[in-house]
């Protein structure tokens, strides 16, 4: 029977694993919108606009699971040096998520 640290463990690493494939995900499929952009001849300033928005969705949510992976993993493995690690990745992917997730805001109001 498995503990609860390698039961968490596992958690991480499955939260870390999705976090990755929604990040590939979205790139995938900004990569192949952007091609179909480039070859037609529609609007592409508005389309690119489009593209960069619904990537940086891809983008935020991504980070927002690995900021609870970390979570996850600060709370079973608690030592000071983790923690710190912990707090600096937060306040690196929130500042990111934030400014990222108001840029994508403004974008929709200018729509």
């Amino acid at each position: 029977m498995k503990s609860i640290t390698e039961i968490c463990e596992l958690l991480i690493l499955a939260m870390s694993t999705v976090a990755v494939l929604v990040l590939i995900s979205g790139v995938v499929k900004a990569t192949v919108k952007f091609v179909k952009n480039e070859v037609s001849h529609a609007d592409k300033a508005s389309v690119l606009r489009i593209i960069k928005n619904e990537l940086g969705a891809y983008v935020l949510f991504s980070l927002e699971i690995l900021i609870a992976a970390d979570i996850v993993e600060s709370i079973i493995k608690p030592t000071f040096e983790d923690i710190g690690k912990l707090a600096a990745l937060v306040v690196i992917r929130t500042v990111i998520s934030y400014f990222l997730g108001k840029e994508i805001d403004q974008e929709i109001e200018s729509r």
